[in-house]
């Protein structure tokens, strides 16, 4: 767990363990998944490229420190600018295949509250979707944050996993099903 999230994970307990896993499960599905494949229809393979080269870039320097300050914003405003479009569709993907009330609700009412302007509607619709509530403190780098709530429901069990995997399998089919529309 402590090497694909950002935040420390000796202090976690099984909830908070659940909550980490889905949080990474939903943005990085869109980030992995969707973004490529949005770039790739968009600018074949020249702008899937540029895209996870921009998107590793970020995951690798794009925090604010000392050591990458400079270079860590840059990349970090990029894969903002990349990400802005495909974020939203997969929001829209997320709350079309699982509970879509919910799902938009909780988007348009609490993705805005995230400090991430695309991991916000993609996790807030994610947890709609899934009817599980994400967010809520967690420790960075010795310090805790107190994030916001996103999505609606109960907290996430260990079933839960399984259920935000199979949400982005159903999302990735229905994006399959509207390209193969679309030729």
């Amino acid at each position: 767990m402590s090497l694909i999230v950002s935040r420390d994970t000796q202090s976690l307990d099984a909830q908070g363990v659940t909550r980490a896993t889905i949080e990474s499960v939903l943005e990085n599905g869109s980030d992995a998944i969707f973004a490529a494949i949005f770039w790739y229809l968009l600018a074949g393979l020249p702008g899937l490229v540029l895209y996870r080269l921009t998107n590793t870039l970020d995951a690798l320097w794009g925090y604010r420190n000392a050591r990458f300050l400079h270079f860590g914003w840059a990349a970090a405003r990029l894969d903002d600018a990349l990400n802005l479009i495909p974020a939203r569709l997969t929001a829209l993907s997320y709350a079309c295949v699982g509970h879509f009330t919910t799902a938009v609700h909780s988007w348009y009412k609490q993705a805005s509250s995230w400090y991430s302007p695309n991991a916000g509607p993609v996790m807030a619709a994610g947890a709609g979707a899934l009817q599980v509530i994400l967010g809520e403190s967690a420790h960075y780098h010795g310090q805790i944050k107190n994030r916001p709530i996103l999505g609606a429901g109960k907290p996430p069990t260990a079933n839960d996993i399984g259920r935000a995997v199979a949400l982005i399998h159903r999302a990735l089919v229905l994006w399959l099903f509207i390209i193969v529309l679309g030729e």
